[in-house]
Formats: C-alpha cells, structure tokens, sequence
C-alpha cells in the first residue's frame, strides 16, 4: 500500500470522508493543512498537471461563491497567485503519493489507489448538499 501526503482544510467533513476511505484501502495517510502550508506557486502548479485552470479553484471557497474571483475569466499564473495569497481558493484534497500529485481525487494516481472512481459522497462537499457552513480553523 502507499503513503499518501493529504492536504485539506481542518474540519472539513468532506475531507475527512476522504481520508477514512484511503485509510480503509489500506494506505497510511500523513494530513497536512492546506492553509498552512507555505506555498509557491511552481510547487502549487505541479498538483493541477493538465487541468484546466478553472477546475484548479475551490468553487466552495467564499471569495468564488461571492463572485469576487471568477475562476473562468483567470490565467495560470494570476490563478495560483491567487491561491497562494488565500489557500482557500486552492481545490482540495490535494495528493502526493511518491512525487505523483494530483488536486481531488478523480485523477490518477488516486483512481488506482482507490481501486475505483471515486462516488460523489467523495468528491462533493456536504456542507453544500446540507447547505451548512464549513467550521472555521
């Protein structure tokens, strides 16, 4: 099984469902906080590979759902200033599992990790469903 550097927000419920389900597969998870992290771009940039760019940000973030950032009509490189300057904006989880990154869990390599395509109950935010807030760290 695999070592899986997670990166999420603290007290996110959704993220937590992510991490129990790796861990049920088997592998050891080592969580990281997204919002703490010191990130630079070039570091960030390598998580989104081939993604387009607006399906880099967090579309539950505040600043998107207000309208203040619209994720469509930004480049790559104002896109990860942007999330570098608020961590929030930053699509979660994101993985490294041996250097091999990706951001959600809908790429590889955690479709194989996963032995399967991941269910909405893993990628989508309950608080949204519920339409409750996230805890604030």
């Amino acid at each position: 099984m695999a070592t899986i550097i997670f990166y999420q927000k603290p007290g996110c419920a959704t993220n937590a469902r992510q991490i129990q389900a790796l861990q049920s597969a088997g592998h050891d998870v080592v969580v990281k906080d997204i919002l703490t992290e010191p990130w630079h771009a070039d570091e960030l940039r390598s998580f989104f590979r081939n993604m387009p760019v607006d399906s880099w940000f967090n579309q539950a973030a505040p600043r998107i759902k207000s309208g203040e950032v619209k994720p469509d009509s930004v480049d790559a490189a104002n896109a990860l200033a942007l999330m570098v300057g608020d961590p929030r904006l930053i699509r979660r989880p994101l993985i490294d599992v041996d250097g091999a990154r990706c951001a959600g869990l809908d790429h590889e390599p955690m479709l194989s990790l996963l032995g399967r395509k991941p269910h909405d109950e893993l990628e989508g935010c309950l608080q949204e469903a519920n339409r409750t807030q996230c805890q604030q760290p």
